[in-house]
């Protein structure tokens, strides 16, 4: 017996990690179920920076990183400089959620990205990367015991990347499988109202091997090929899911950012380090000890480009009076702008918060963020020194081509929109 009224509207979302639609229209004619949709799909663009937590958040929030708080991968501690992983707990707005539980409708979702831990909802939830706890990823709780039964795995390991690379495609495969038996376990009575449900393994290969992707000389390109007949086996699963719905329904296929073949990665706390804003009291203890920065340094950068004044208003050690912060930010602004690889440019532009995110946005809000041009992937170690290099990825996140498709033909601007698609679908 279904829990809910065949007649009630049902929203259903389909999440393809880092699909980038350049890509996806010139793989399709070799995934069925992928060229399906491929004909209706369309470009989306992703919040900046274009990372997963500040992205996935915006969809199940509907609104951007100056509502819900999430600018990055990590936050900083202003009084003792440590950085820790941003998650759920962080985020500052409500969520589609909340909205559609006080309407008396029922969410279930599996492996959204920053949804650990697991909150209660009305429904049920499986939490997506960075979650490594199965006993606080779920509610209700008595599904860790089931998904532990099934050998459910919460991520993959991605740590020997491109050094490895068929002990990376045999966690992908592995992760895809666990991401089936939960489809099963959750989708198929119908007691819900809103089903997300996020496939994060096209990232994991694109960010180690994307160029097999595109290059079919490439010695990895079959094997990558194979995957993704896999996941378009997967994908066809879930579609036919879908259209054994009874009644009214809807269904979005999306994509959090674009991917392309990486230039090079940039360090930021770098290029500060070299130009006189960023010392370090003492060697750091690994590429996130933000403790090592030193009493005097101007400023510092958090993952991937968000550059902050140290001010002695915001950090228990900074140096900087608040009246000399803006000039400081825009003499990195001007002085960063130029800097290129290889003779080429590598900026797209570099914002201030204010321009941002406007004037009222919440949370830690950067005083500069860097927007790249593709290709060229921005990163925040403290233990680096050369401004370039390459450290075993090959592919990197772009804010534009970012898949998306619509079963009613809307066309979203960026992220956020997606987030509001659903709640207009019930009303709210």
């Amino acid at each position: 017996m279904l829990l809910t009224s065949k007649k009630t509207p049902k929203m259903v979302v389909l999440g393809l990690d880092g699909l980038p639609l350049t890509l996806a229209r010139k793989i399709a004619p070799e995934l069925p179920n992928l060229k399906k949709i491929i004909d209706h799909a369309v470009e989306n663009h992703a919040e900046i920076p274009e990372l997963s937590p500040v992205n996935w958040t915006s969809l199940y929030t509907g609104v951007g990183p100056e509502k819900h708080g999430i600018y990055g991968f990590t936050e900083i501690d202003h009084l003792n400089y440590k950085l820790s992983i941003t998650d759920f707990s962080r985020v500052k707005s409500r969520t589609i959620f909340d909205k559609l539980d006080e309407r008396g409708l029922r969410t279930r979702s599996i492996n959204l990205p920053n949804t650990y831990p697991a909150r209660k909802i009305r429904g049920m939830m499986i939490s997506g990367f960075v979650a490594h706890d199965i006993d606080k990823a779920v509610y209700p709780h008595f599904l860790a015991s089931r998904l532990k039964e099934s050998g459910y795995l919460l991520e993959a390991d991605t740590t020997r990347g491109i050094m490895d690379p068929y002990y990376l495609l045999k966690q992908v495969y592995a992760t895809l499988e666990c991401r089936m038996k939960a489809l099963d376990m959750l989708f198929d009575d119908l007691g819900w109202d809103l089903f997300i449900f996020v496939l994060t393994e096209t990232d994991r290969l694109f960010h180690f091997f994307y160029p097999a992707f595109e290059n079919a000389d490439h010695n990895l390109h079959k094997d990558c090929l194979e995957f993704l007949k896999t996941w378009d086996a997967a994908i066809g699963i879930f579609l036919k899911k879908y259209e054994n719905i009874p009644g009214k329904k809807r269904l979005l296929v999306l994509a959090d950012h674009g991917f392309t073949s990486l230039e090079t990665e940039i360090d930021i706390n770098a290029w500060l380090k070299q130009n006189g804003y960023l010392s370090l009291k003492h060697t750091p203890e690994n590429q996130w000890d933000a403790s090592a920065i030193s009493d005097n340094s101007s400023a510092f950068a958090l993952d991937p480009g968000r550059i902050y004044i140290h001010t002695r208003e915001n950090f228990s050690r900074g140096c900087v009076d608040k009246s000399n912060a803006n000039f400081i930010a825009e003499k990195i602004r001007s002085e960063l702008i130029n800097l290129s690889f290889n003779g080429t440019p590598v900026f797209e532009h570099i914002y201030t918060g204010k321009e941002l995110y406007g004037p009222d946005a919440i949370g830690d809000v950067p005083d500069l963020v860097c927007r790249t041009k593709p290709g060229y992937d921005l990163k925040a170690k403290f233990d680096r020194d050369e401004i370039f290099g390459f450290f075993g990825r090959t592919g990197t996140h772009t804010v534009g081509d970012a898949f998306f498709y619509d079963s009613q033909g809307n066309v979203p601007e960026r992220m956020r929109d997606t987030g509001q698609m659903i709640l207009d679908w019930f009303g709210i």
